[in-house]
């Protein structure tokens, strides 16, 4: 994690991994699929997310097989139960506002896994996402302050992404009082 407690590119990828299985036991190479379909098709192709080994889970003792059904090379694997510790303290990891690729890559996964979190832990992810959501808009007010006056389309971008946060902060506000 960095210092803020946020994640890393491997850790997102981690909870990926880990939030699938939890969903349900797959074939590791179908689950190298999905992980690699999710992540790409969010923060696009990237050897920095994608170049990491899936296969430190099995050594960590995170995954294991579920059965012997023959296929070494490719096993069914389940997340265990240290898995199901590892991925609780992804998923209730902080987050930042989704500026990046990653960012929003790490945003994505909660929302997809936030459903496997008890109610205390998912409404202080709503919470902190609201936290990261806001500190985002205000970012964006200040640039837009600061440069408002400049010619070309650097205003218009920011009036974009400010309406963006702003439907954002207002849809995680709504979940909140459900």
């Amino acid at each position: 994690m960095y210092r803020d407690k946020t994640l890393l590119p491997t850790e997102a990828i981690r909870l990926a991994a880990l939030g699938t299985l939890e969903m349900q036991p797959m074939r590791f190479s179908a689950l190298a699929r999905d992980v690699r379909a999710f992540a790409s098709r969010i923060a696009g192709p990237s050897l920095d997310i994608l170049g990491n080994s899936l296969e430190l889970l099995r050594l960590e003792g995170l995954v294991a097989p579920v059965d012997d059904d023959g296929d070494q090379a490719d096993p069914v694997v389940a997340i265990t139960a240290a898995g199901k510790a590892a991925l609780v303290g992804l998923l209730c990891a902080n987050v930042r506002g989704p500026v990046d690729g990653v960012s929003k890559l790490i945003l994505a996964l909660k929302l997809r896994f936030l459903h496997l979190l008890n109610a205390a832990d998912r409404q202080a992810q709503l919470e902190l996402i609201q936290e990261a959501s806001e500190a985002e808009l205000q970012r964006l007010h200040d640039l837009r302050q600061r440069h408002g006056e400049e010619p070309g389309l650097l205003c218009a971008w920011l009036d974009l992404e400010l309406e963006q946060v702003e439907g954002r902060i207002a849809w995680l506000a709504s979940l909140q009082s459900n």
